[in-house]
C-alpha cells in the first residue's frame, strides 16, 4: 500500500481514524452516563464497573487474535467485519432492557471493536512506511483520542439530559456505516506475506487470565478476598499466566510472540501502556461519580467540567507525534510521567476537589500527560518490527492499553466501593474513599516516568535493533524452510 498517492494515503488515515473516533466516543460518552444508568438500572458501583469492563475485557482478550487474523485473511476484510459487528452491538446496547442485557450487548460491541483499532494501526503502518511520515500519521491518530475525549463528555451530556442514556449508543450508527462504506470504496486489501497460524489454546489462556483476574478484583469487595470464589478465580488467573509462559514459547507462531519482549523499548511501551490507561480508566471513573453524585451536577455540566482535560489532550497529542518524529519517544514519555503523577498527587495529597482552581489544574495536568503518552507507545510498538507482523505488534500495544483500562476501572472501582460500604452519606465518605484511588493513579504516573526514562536510551534502542534483526532472520528462515 506504500505506492498509494499522498492524497489516497491521507484518505486511508482518515477512514482508520473514524474507527478510533467511534470507539473513543463510546468510552467517554459512557462514563458521563454512568450515574444516570446506575439510577435507572438500579445497580451498584460494581454493576457500573461491569458496563465498562465487559467491553474492555473482551476487547483486550481478542485484540491479538484479530491482529493476527487480519494479517492472515486480509486487513480490510477484518476491518469491515469489525465495523459491522460494532455498529450492530451499539444498536443492541441502545435497546437493552436491564443491566445483564446491557453487559451482554457490550461484549458484542467489544468483539467488533477488537477488529478495529489494531487492524487500523496495521493498515496505517503498511501505508506510511517512511518512519517520519508514520510518526506524524500516528500523531494524527493519537489526536483523535483527544477529539473523542473532548467531544464525548459534551455530546454525552447533551444526549443523556435531553434524550436519555440509550441515545449515547445511537451516535455510533451513522459513523460506523459511513466508515464501512468508505473502507469498501477506498481502502485497498493487504495481507502479511507469511500468514500466522491460529493459536486456540493461547487464546483460551488469555481469556482465562484476563477474565478471572478482572472478576476477582471487581467482586472481592462484596465477596471478600478470602472467600472460596475469589480465591478460585485468583488461582485460575495464576494458572493461566503460568500456562501462557510455558506454552507460547514452544509454538513457532504463538498468539503472544514473547520474542517481541527482547526489545527493551517494546517491553517498556507495554508497561507504560498498562500504567497510563489504568490511570485513565480510574481517573474517568472516579471523576464522573464525584461530579454527579457528590457535586450534584447533571450529565452535561459534568461533561463540561472535564472538557479542559480533553481539550489539552486533543491539542497536545499531534504535537507529541511530531516530537516523537524529531526527537524520539523519550521527551514525550518523561513529560507524560511527570504531569500524570503530578495530577494524581494534587488530588491525593492536596484535596484537589476542594476548589475549582485545583480541580481544573488537575484536569489540565492529566490531559497534558495523557496527550503526550499515546504517540510514543504506538510508535515504539510498531517501529523496528517486521512489516509482516505489524498487525500482531500493534495488537500487543492495543491489548496493553485495554488491559490497563480494564484493571484501572476494576482496581480503583474496588477501592472506591470498599470505602463507600458504610452507611454514612455518600457525599461525606466519597473524598476519603477516593484518596487511595488517587494514590494509585499517582503511582501509575510514576511508572510511566520511570519506565520511559529506563527504556528509551541508547542501549534500549540497540536492543530493539537486535530484536528486529533476529525476527527478520527467523521469519526468512521459517519461510525458506516451508518453501
Amino acid at each position: 500500500m506504500s505506492d498509494l498517492s499522498p492524497r489516497r494515503r491521507i484518505l486511508v488515515l482518515a477512514i482508520c481514524c473514524m474507527s478510533l473516533l467511534i470507539v473513543g466516543l463510546d468510552n467517554t460518552i459512557l462514563n458521563v452516563a454512568l450515574p444516570t444508568m446506575q439510577r435507572e438500572l438500579h445497580t451498584s458501583v460494581s454493576g457500573m464497573q461491569w458496563t465498562i469492563d465487559a467491553y474492555t475485557l473482551v476487547l483486550a482478550s481478542l485484540l491479538m487474535l484479530s491482529g493476527s487474523t487480519a494479517d492472515r485473511i486480509g486487513r480490510r476484510r477484518v476491518f469491515m467485519a469489525g465495523l459491522t459487528v460494532f455498529t450492530l452491538g451499539s444498536l443492541l446496547c441502545s435497546l437493552a432492557p436491564n443491566l445483564s442485557s446491557l453487559v451482554a450487548f457490550r461484549t458484542i460491541q467489544a468483539v467488533g471493536g477488537s477488529m478495529l483499532n489494531p487492524v487500523a494501526m496495521s493498515i496505517i503502518t503498511n501505508t506510511f512506511t517512511d518512519p517520519r511520515e508514520r510518526a506524524r500519521a500516528i500523531g494524527v491518530w493519537s489526536g483523535v483520542v483527544g477529539i473523542s475525549m473532548a467531544a464525548g463528555p459534551i455530546v454525552g451530556g447533551l444526549l443523556v439530559d435531553s434524550v436519555g442514556w440509550r441515545s449515547i449508543f445511537w451516535i455510533n450508527l451513522p459513523v460506523g456505516l459511513a466508515a464501512l462504506l468508505l473502507t469498501w470504496r477506498y481502502v485497498p486489501e493487504s495481507r502479511a506475506p507469511k500468514p500466522r497460524r491460529p493459536d486456540p489454546l493461547g487464546q483460551l489462556l488469555v481469556v482465562a487470565l484476563l477474565g478471572s483476574l478482572t472478576y476477582a478484583i471487581i467482586e472481592a469487595p462484596s465477596a471478600g478476598w478470602t472467600s472460596a470464589r475469589i480465591l478460585f478465580f485468583c488461582a485460575l488467573a495464576a494458572g493461566a499466566l503460568t500456562g501462557l509462559l510455558l506454552y507460547e514459547p514452544r509454538r513457532h507462531e504463538p498468539l503472544i510472540d514473547l520474542r517481541f519482549f527482547r526489545s527493551v523499548p517494546f517491553s517498556g511501551a507495554t508497561v507504560i501502556a498498562v500504567s497510563a490507561f489504568a490511570a485513565l480508566g480510574g481517573f474517568l471513573f472516579v471523576n464522573t461519580l464525584y461530579l454527579q453524585n457528590v457535586r450534584g451536577l447533571d450529565a452535561l455540566h459534568a461533561g463540561l467540567y472535564m472538557v479542559p482535560m480533553a481539550a489539552v489532550t486533543m491539542v497536545v497529542a499531534p504535537l507529541s507525534g511530531r516530537l516523537v518524529a524529531s526527537r524520539g519517544p523519550r521527551p514525550s514519555l518523561l513529560i507524560a510521567g511527570v504531569t500524570m503523577a503530578a495530577s494524581g498527587l494534587l488530588f491525593a495529597a492536596f484535596d484537589g476537589e476542594s476548589s475549582n482552581a485545583l480541580l481544573f489544574s488537575g484536569y489540565v495536568l492529566f490531559g497534558l500527560g495523557f496527550g503526550m503518552v499515546n504517540s510514543p507507545i504506538t510508535n515504539t510498538a510498531v517501529s523496528g518490527m517486521p512489516r509482516a507482523q505489524a498487525g500482531v505488534a500493534a495488537a500487543v500495544a492495543s491489548t496493553s492499553r485495554q488491559t490497563g483500562q480494564t484493571l484501572g476501572v476494576a482496581v480503583i472501582g474496588a477501592v472506591l466501593a470498599g470505602g463507600l460500604s458504610s452507611g454514612t452519606a455518600y457525599a461525606t465518605t466519597f473524598p476519603d474513599a477516593a484518596r487511595p484511588a488517587w494514590w494509585i493513579i499517582t503511582g501509575c504516573g510514576l511508572s510511566v516516568l520511570l519506565m520511559g526514562a529506563a527504556t528509551s536510551g541508547r542501549r534500549a534502542r540497540e536492543s530493539a535493533r537486535r530484536t528486529a534483526e533476529r525476527l527478520e532472520t527467523e521469519v526468512v528462515g521459517v519461510g525458506a524452510g516451508v518453501s
